[in-house]
């Protein structure tokens, strides 16, 4: 018996479901991220009221730094659900980008946006 190329509509419609529901939760993360950086959803007069205590500006700005740092992962990801649902559009998802054999569902249903297999990570990190 020949070796499965391509995922059929069926596995992939199961895939783009996984992805719209991951790219549901990631965008409602991001944006509930972005009001805390942009202090949409505060009533206080922090951004506003001159302080003087510089261990607290120092916390709250190492706190700030870090949702930054989260927001810009998130978006990277909400990027890679969107490009994902692009190949399955086109009918490569779950293709190995370096050795062209599909990748393992459980694999996918894990990181539903992965372009390579376990196996191929791993040789990619070696060198």
């Amino acid at each position: 018996m020949a070796e499965k190329t391509r995922y059929t509509d069926e596995e992939l419609e199961e895939f783009r479901q996984i992805i719209n529901e991951k790219l549901a939760l990631a965008k409602r993360d991001y944006d509930e991220m972005m009001r805390v950086l942009t202090n949409q959803d505060s009533n206080d007069v922090d951004d506003t009221s001159p302080t003087y205590k510089a261990l607290e500006e120092g916390s709250a700005t190492q706190t700030k730094e870090e949702l930054i740092s989260m927001a810009a992962r998130q978006q990277k990801f909400i990027q890679g659900l969107k490009a994902a649902l692009v190949r399955i559009e086109n009918k490569t998802y779950g293709i190995d980008r370096i050795t062209g054999k599909l990748i393992p569902k459980e694999r996918l249903r894990a990181v539903p946006h992965a372009t390579l297999s376990v196996e191929s990570k791993m040789n990619q990190s070696k060198r």
